[in-house]
């Protein structure tokens, strides 16, 4: 084989390669502050950020439903899976967005109206590399005294994600006039654009979309 058809068939190997490779550049976090509804909406206007899945984590399948999860007997967390592009937006940078704008991280079982352990702050990590981040965002925000009261937020590691119903996915992009994401959750992105403006991108990016 001469040297320039190899050179073709590396370069139709790396061609061929680059889909995967970028499949690669993939990761995912999930975070519950709240009412998925805003948290969803939030992230689908981050850079970077591929796709926000509204759902439950912290329980099991069996109950994970709306209808069961909203009884607070289930020990799930309505929250939030991230799938994000690194390379774009990393995972430190979407904790500082969790906690600068996201949800009041010093509020106890509850966010905002809300009332229960399904809305309390979490952060579900995936590894070793996640849980340190977590902790370190945490202990450099206590340090800075970020916050008046204390951060009630729990690191604990990821146990299972189940896709909420149909219904609450986008529900913030499909109901911007319902009053209750006028009053919490459009805020929050107003919120991202201002304080991370280089984060921040007008159009969201849709479960619809896929």
């Amino acid at each position: 084989m001469s040297r320039h058809v190899k050179l073709l068939a590396c370069a139709a190997a790396l061609l061929a390669a680059a889909p995967l490779a970028a499949q690669t550049q993939r990761e995912t976090a999930v975070l519950a502050g709240g009412c998925f509804w805003g948290i969803q909406n939030l992230f689908e206007h981050v850079n970077g950020v591929t796709l926000a899945v509204a759902g439950y984590a912290g329980g099991t399948s069996a109950t994970a439903s709306y209808d069961q999860v909203s009884s607070e007997s289930t020990g799930h967390a309505e929250s939030v899976e991230i799938t994000f592009d690194p390379r774009v937006v990393s995972y430190e940078q979407l904790l500082d967005v969790f906690f600068s704008v996201g949800h009041d991280p010093t509020e106890l079982n509850r966010q905002g109206p809300d009332v229960g352990p399904s809305y309390r702050s979490a952060i579900f990590y995936m590894n070793d590399g996640q849980r340190k981040a977590a902790e370190s965002v945490i202990a450099r925000l206590t340090a800075a005294h970020a916050y008046s009261r204390p951060i009630v937020t729990q690191v604990v590691p990821f146990g299972g994600f189940w896709r909420a119903e149909e219904y609450h996915q986008d529900f913030a992009t499909k109901n911007p006039h319902y009053p209750y994401i006028v009053i919490n959750d459009l805020p929050k992105v107003e919120h991202l654009r201002e304080k991370f403006p280089q984060l921040y991108r007008e159009m969201p990016v849709l479960t619809s979309s896929r």
